[in-house]
């Protein structure tokens, strides 16, 4: 991994269990694996653990780990650095998406929560005059608050899951799109199962959680868009191309929908892009996801993860071949 994130991902607690639960090849990460110290840490190893800046595992590098049999990622996914090749060769695979996955879930609550309120556009006329709001101020909303809502979740991700959770402290009703859920799951989880533009055309709020994969990549497009009713939030704590970018600014320019955008298409948006500057609009930097202090959580559930493949138990957290298609 990256060699400045180990005191975030590893704090001094959950160091102390990794270096009680695991040898060491060496005491700080491997940026690189290209020179000698990398080649000779490679070779007796038999676990890589991963995170975020991790060059590519491939099979010239799975080559070059004989003794290789696991790979724990303390970050997110493991597409963008790891080879297929590794589980031909039988390696297992776990990550720390699930820890990953509270934070998103966390924030996608809060934008739900303070975007069905309106508060990003009366917040910032709030700003701009200085007084308190007035009737008029509130007639322009489409409408406030969350009670009584329908929220459509787009994804019943590990994020997705952790948000329909989240969602029952309100008084709302989930509708779940997710082609891979079937009315049994559905039920389990408290959500009625719908197709998209059902879900799109019946939802005060959209939240989206698929992944970016080729069946995903443009999924709110100009239609869907059109379907929303007007009012309609989208929130997207998931990834920037699954909506049709171009598409979506004239309906927020128009004011017929809002949003809350963690992440876009391009990201960032170039600086002269209408979205930076419409009042229905909250853009945040790509945050969603684990930062300062909920990157030990990353840490240490990778620590978990070790500790179980030490005992010879299975991971709690793992990660399939087949998964590959369907994650992000």
């Amino acid at each position: 991994m990256s060699p400045g994130l180990l005191d975030d991902v590893f704090p001094p607690p959950v160091r102390a269990r990794l270096e009680e639960t695991a040898d060491l090849l060496r005491p700080s990460p491997v940026g690189e694996f290209d020179s000698p110290e990398a080649a000779a840490a490679l070779a007796g190893a038999e676990v890589l653990l991963t995170g975020w800046g991790c060059p590519p595992v491939d099979a010239a590098l799975l080559d070059r780990a004989p003794s290789l049999r696991a790979v724990v990622h303390a970050a997110g996914t493991v597409k963008t650095f790891l080879s297929p090749a590794a589980f031909d060769r039988g390696i297992v695979v776990s990550s720390a998406a699930a820890a990953n996955a509270l934070p998103v879930a966390e924030f996608t609550l809060a934008a739900i929560i303070m975007g069905a309120k309106r508060v990003f556009p009366l917040a910032g006329l709030f700003r701009t005059r200085r007084t308190h709001r007035t009737g008029a101020d509130l007639d322009r909303q489409h409408w406030l608050g969350t009670h009584g809502l329908t929220i459509g979740v787009v994804g019943a991700s590990r994020i997705g899951r952790r948000v329909i959770d989240l969602l029952r402290v309100l008084d709302v009703e989930v509708l779940l799109y997710d082609p891979y859920v079937d009315a049994a799951e559905a039920a389990a989880l408290g959500v009625t199962p719908t197709d998209l533009d059902t879900l799109v055309a019946t939802s005060d709020v959209v939240t989206l959680h698929a992944p970016d994969t080729a069946e995903t990549r443009g999924i709110i497009d100009a239609r869907r868009l059109g379907l929303m009713r007007p009012g309609t939030l989208l929130v997207n704590t998931a990834r920037g191309p699954l909506v049709d970018t171009e598409a979506l600014t004239g309906h927020l320019v128009d004011g017929r929908l809002d949003a809350v955008l963690d992440v876009t298409s391009p990201e960032p948006l170039p600086a002269d892009h209408p979205l930076w500057d419409l009042p229905n609009v909250f853009l945040t930097p790509h945050l969603a996801g684990a930062q300062g202090n909920e990157v030990g959580r990353l840490g240490a559930l990778a620590v978990d993860e070790l500790a179980r493949y030490a005992q010879g138990a299975p991971f709690e957290h793992p990660v399939h071949r087949g998964d590959l298609g369907r994650i992000t």
